[in-house]
């Protein structure tokens, strides 16, 4: 997410104006359980289509419109300069973290990655 992409905005509002890979980005966002994430990476093999930067172009343009917390770097690091508002939905969801390190900058914990990760399994029909 970046401020391209202001948190207040929906779907809704870019009705017609997304590229198609863009939409398809945004539905698999919105199929993540709460509490659970999956990687940039992680989408782009969902789709079968691009890559972990293309899923990070469109999140960071149109990810304020879905739960973007929810779409994750594969290291469990929370997005630089949004943490504080990540940690917070983690926290309201119950998404597993892990303690950070006293070298940590900041302090701020990682996702637990083995148990937060979601593999699109449950819930996930209309997979494409």
């Amino acid at each position: 997410m970046s401020e391209q992409s202001p948190a207040g905005e929906t779907r809704e509002e870019y009705a017609g104006t997304l590229p198609e890979y863009a939409e398809r980005v945004l539905e698999v966002a919105e199929r993540i359980p709460p509490g659970r994430v999956m990687t940039y990476g992680d989408v782009a093999e969902w789709l079968e289509e691009g890559g972990p930067r293309q899923v990070g172009r469109v999140m960071a343009l149109y990810g304020g419109a879905v739960p973007w917390w929810r779409v994750v770097r594969a290291d469990g690091a929370l997005l630089p300069g949004h943490e504080l508002r990540a940690l917070a939905h983690y926290r309201d969801e119950g998404t597993p973290l892990r303690q950070a390190g006293r070298s940590a900058e900041g302090h701020v914990p990682r996702l637990d990655m083995r148990r937060a990760r979601w593999d699109g399994g449950a819930g996930a029909e209309g997979h494409t």
